[in-house]
């Protein structure tokens, strides 16, 4: 038992141990975070820099849309389906009364007694008969109505198409100096249905230069440590994250050395305008050396300095009453 027992114990060693050399030697932070206005929750287009569909946003300020909104129109439907049906002359006391005297004629006549006692003259016969008739007539014309009513609902249901908008890119112009391609054509994205004041807009070579000199000053200012810089590129939501991730490395004295980032590809996936404010969401496709250090020694701690890596992601950038452009939420691609 003993020597199970150390056998055991060695295994778990050795797997825990192999768990920590297998961990990934990327030192760059990771998920997606941060906010795309009311697109914050739905995947930007793929494009020819990034045609895998984007990481769904994991952590962000805005709230995510209600999946209940759509029910309390459905409710009084569902409720009036399950409620039982009432109403019209053969509903509620009427129908019970008539239910009632039907029933105590039909066994009268079977026991020969008619109703009330009337006796079986042809008179009393007659208005029996009669009553009868009158009932399964109100019958029938009650069912015909009920069997008619579901056919024109789902007749109005299958004719109903609801109107499906385009979507449209922001931009792309020639490949210039910033490294972003000639938009093509790519898979139409799943219908999501859109607030009315967002528009598409068009973007410009300028605004792609932005994009490019923002992804290198942000990983640079990052890689310093430079609070200042990135509270000046970024949304007060990204910078939350991106500090929160800083405090974190140095409460376990490490830091993460970001350098030589440089642009390879880049197009633009979607442009758009929500009140005041442009939003564009670009794919890019960048490298960059990242590593982390020990904060005292400044030992490697993961990454290798001599050996950039690539790195693709969704970069959304914002600016509001035509200001500068600032990065809005990072998404990995």
């Amino acid at each position: 038992m003993k020597r199970a027992s150390k056998i055991t114990s060695a295994l778990g060693l050795s797997m825990a141990v192999a768990l920590l050399a297998a961990e990934p030697a990327d030192a760059r932070r990771g998920g997606s975070f941060g906010s795309r206005g009311a697109r914050t929750y739905q995947a930007p287009p793929p494009t020819r820099t990034a045609p895998d569909q984007a990481q769904p946003i994991q952590r962000s300020m805005t709230q995510p849309p209600a999946a209940a909104q759509s029910r309390p129109a459905a409710a009084p439907a569902t409720a009036a389906a399950q409620a039982p049906r009432r109403g019209g002359l053969l509903g509620g006391i009427g129908g019970g009364l008539l239910g009632g005297l039907l029933a105590g004629g039909l066994i009268g006549m079977l026991l020969g007694h008619g109703w009330g006692g009337m006796g079986a003259g042809l008179l009393t016969a007659l208005i029996q008969v009669a009553v009868i008739g009158l009932a399964i007539f109100l019958l029938m014309r009650l069912f015909r109505r009920r069997s008619a009513a579901p056919a024109h609902a789902g007749a109005s249901a299958a004719g109903y198409a609801p109107h499906k908008p385009g979507f449209g890119f922001g931009g792309g112009a020639p490949q210039g100096a910033g490294g972003f391609q000639p938009r093509e054509a790519a898979p139409e994205p799943a219908y999501a249905p859109q607030p009315a004041d967002i528009e598409e807009i068009g973007l410009v070579q300028f605004d792609r230069d932005a994009f490019e000199r923002l992804l290198g000053e942000v990983q640079d200012a990052f890689g310093r440590e430079d609070y200042a810089s990135l509270r000046a590129r970024t949304t007060p939501e990204i910078m939350s994250y991106l500090s929160e991730e800083l405090a974190q490395n140095a409460t376990q004295g490490r830091r993460n050395e970001v350098t030589a980032t440089r642009l390879l590809q880049a197009d633009i996936a979607e442009a758009w305008r929500e009140g005041d404010a442009d939003y564009a969401t670009a794919a890019m496709r960048y490298e960059s050396v990242d590593i982390m250090r020990d904060r005292n020694s400044g030992a490697v701690l993961s990454g290798d300095p001599a050996r950039a890596t690539e790195t693709t992601e969704m970069w959304t950038f914002v600016r509001r009453g035509g200001g500068d452009w600032k990065l809005s939420a990072i998404q990995e691609a």
